[in-house]
Order: structure tokens, then C-alpha cells, then sequence
């Protein structure tokens, strides 16, 4: 599939949308990240596979729903859930797939260590995770990561209320946790079996999701898909640049909605955070956003 975001193979007459998404630079985004985005969706998983798994896993979620609420703490186990997804992550998801999932921990790990780090008068400490293998899936990563991002906007907005503190545009900014880390020291397998699409495998690992976490974590875990907008809405203000949040879909935290659409809202999620990580890199890198910063303003 890499030949088909090649220029040279480039048809007029049936140009490919992945080609043109790929050579778009209107997006920021982290080019060893877009460029296995665009293969992903480029894949015959996604075309082919996607659209079956999309159907199964909506009518698995339905009769789950119902399952779990006659049985609604029979089968909870976060510790087989995440054995079960590290095995289908290692075994049957595409290194493109996998690139793109370990690389959002560590993108939304950063952006959270930003935030806490360039609030003047809070001493809010994050817990970082930065899975390098598939041993650290089995370690509660998935919830970890969903109760992290929950418990960072607690523990911050109690702390602002009970001093009395905002956020505010910080004129020199630490960037130090930002890294521009391109993952090319992982090594995903490449097996003949690892051939399903981000998207697919989301979908295909939703119904375990529902099936061995509690209701509440279900439910939260899709409704933290929202926060990408207070996430965002942090970040620019503490830029002073609003106009970035024209880059978040997923919005309205305070209207959830239907856990259908996670596997959607996942990816979009996912989109989210590598674009708001990619401006903070090029921040710390020096290079001109609106007119943000410049090197000399950079507390790095």
C-alpha cells in the first residue's frame, strides 16, 4: 500500500483521496503519523472487512446492552479485557494500526504534563503512560487512560476554584515533556495475520469493552471521547490561539452521546490529539503559528 501514496502512480483520472489527504498540509500533524493514517484507510481491511465489522459489533453492542443489564456484574474484569486486548492488538491489528494506538497514549500523556506545567499557582502532578510494548496493554492501559483524563479535569478545576486561580495565556511556555518522538524504535509484527485497519479493530474490540467493564466504565469511557473540546479549550488558553479549535469534532461533553458511534468518535479522538500535540511540537521547534511564539519565548 505504500505505492499508492507515491506521486509517480498518481492517475488524473482516478486520483486517490488518501494521496491528496496525505500531500494536504492544511492539517497539522505528525508525518510519520499521517502517513500511516492514510495507509490504514488505504488498506482492503478497511475496504472490504470494515463495513461487516461495523454491522456485527453495532448488533453484538445491542444485546450486550441488554445482557448487561440483567447480569450487569457478572464477567467484569478489567484484567482479562486488557489481556484480551493486548493479544488481538499483537496478533491480528496491522503495524500502521498499532502505530497509531501506542502513539496516542503518549501524545495525550504529554498534552495533559503541558497543561498541568503551564497553569501559573497549581501543583496538579499527571500520570504519564507511555506503553512501549504490548506487556504494558495488560496493565490496565485502556481504563487507566480514560479515569486518567477524568481525574486530571477533577483534580485541576477543584484546585483553580479553591485558589481562586484560571487559566491564562502564559507569555513563556515549558515544553519540556513535548517530545517529537517518531516511533520508529518500536517494532510492530508484521505476521501475515496482522492485517485489520484501526477502525475495524476498534469495532471488533468494543463489544469485549462493554462486555467486561462495569456500565459506569463503558459509559464513561465513550463520553470521554467529548473531552477532546475541554482538552482543547485548556490548551488555547493557554496559547491564546481559540482559533485552534476548529480542529476538535468531538464536542459537548455535557451531551453524551450514543456508545455506537465509539469506534467513529474513537478515531476522531485520536485525530484530535496528534494535531494538538503536532502544534505544540512546532512550537517548540520555533516555527511560526499565527504569529503564537517564537524561539525566544520558549521556556524549554
Amino acid at each position: 500500500m505504500a505505492s499508492q501514496l507515491d506521486i509517480t502512480k498518481h492517475d488524473a483520472r482516478d486520483p486517490n483521496p488518501w494521496l491528496a489527504m496525505y500531500l494536504d498540509s492544511s492539517i497539522p500533524i505528525n508525518e510519520y503519523t499521517k502517513r500511516a493514517l492514510m495507509r490504514d484507510n488505504d488498506s482492503r481491511s478497511a475496504t472490504y472487512l470494515r463495513p461487516l465489522i461495523s454491522v456485527w459489533s453495532k448488533i453484538t453492542m445491542f444485546f450486550l446492552h441488554i445482557f448487561k443489564f440483567f447480569f450487569p456484574k457478572l464477567f467484569n474484569s478489567s484484567k482479562v479485557l486488557h489481556r484480551v486486548l493486548a493479544w488481538g492488538l499483537k496478533n491480528f491489528v496491522s503495524p500502521d494500526a498499532n502505530l497509531l494506538i501506542f502513539r496516542h497514549f503518549h501524545a495525550g500523556s504529554e498534552i495533559l504534563q503541558f497543561i498541568a506545567s503551564n497553569i501559573n499557582g497549581i501543583t496538579l502532578k499527571t500520570s504519564p503512560l507511555k506503553p512501549h510494548n504490548f506487556e504494558d496493554v495488560k496493565d490496565d492501559l485502556f481504563l487507566d487512560h480514560d479515569l486518567n483524563l477524568y481525574n486530571f479535569i477533577i483534580n485541576l478545576n477543584h484546585e483553580l476554584k479553591e485558589k481562586g486561580l484560571s487559566i491564562t495565556k502564559q507569555e513563556n511556555l515549558d515544553l519540556s515533556m513535548i517530545s517529537e518522538d517518531q516511533f520508529d524504535h518500536i517494532e510492530f509484527p508484521t505476521k501475515w495475520t496482522n492485517f485489520l485497519d484501526l477502525r475495524s479493530a476498534i469495532d471488533l474490540f468494543t463489544p469485549f469493552y462493554q462486555l467486561f467493564l462495569t456500565s459506569n466504565d463503558f459509559v464513561r469511557a465513550s463520553n470521554s471521547l467529548q473531552l477532546d473540546e475541554t482538552i482543547a479549550i485548556y490548551t488555547t488558553q493557554i496559547l491564546g490561539t481559540p482559533g485552534h479549535l476548529g480542529l476538535v469534532n468531538n464536542k459537548h461533553p455535557m451531551v453524551p452521546t450514543s456508545t455506537y458511534s465509539a469506534g467513529y468518535r474513537l478515531v476522531l479522538h485520536g485525530l484530535a490529539s496528534e494535531t494538538l500535540h503536532e502544534i505544540l511540537v512546532n512550537i517548540k521547534l520555533g516555527k511560526s503559528l499565527d504569529g503564537i511564539m517564537t524561539p525566544t519565548t520558549l521556556d524549554t
